[in-house]
């Protein structure tokens, strides 16, 4: 994919597009996900202003960490980057939806493909995901 493939060209030519996002009191709007493919939704974050003009700029994802008070490139340790395809905005401007491809098909730092492997049954979380690669493999710590 070259650069121009890459980042929209609405997102070259004006950052205009940006303030209509309503940003929370943080500074911060919810981003979801969502492969591009299957639709399945991979995991959520957070992105502040610098987080969305990067991932316009790049054409992969780069969220904020509010537990670091950073920049996360994703996929910076492990590899698993996010392309992205299609960013969208919803009808109240405060929620993202990065439609992607993930690179490795590991979302999750769990090893798995999404952060969304559990669901409830019976009363209980039940893990429906396999583990793709153990995170000590992912991030060499084990």
């Amino acid at each position: 994919m070259t650069e121009s493939q890459a980042t929209p060209p609405a997102f070259r030519e004006s950052r205009d597009w940006i303030e209509t996002i309503a940003f929370d009191e943080h500074g911060l709007v919810p981003a979801i996900a969502q492969d591009a493919t299957t639709g399945r939704v991979l995991m959520f974050a957070w992105m502040n202003r610098e987080a969305v003009e990067k991932t316009a700029e790049l054409g992969e994802a780069v969220y904020y960490s509010r537990s670091r008070q950073k920049l996360w490139h994703k996929g910076e340790q492990s590899g698993h980057t996010q392309r992205v395809r299609e960013l969208r905005l919803d009808c109240d401007g405060d929620v993202l939806l990065l439609s992607i491809e993930q690179h490795g098909g590991i979302a999750c730092h769990t090893g798995r493909e999404s952060c969304f492997y559990r669901r409830l049954e019976g009363g209980r979380w039940q893990a429906t995901d396999e583990v793709k690669k153990s995170p000590g493999a992912i991030y060499g710590n084990g």
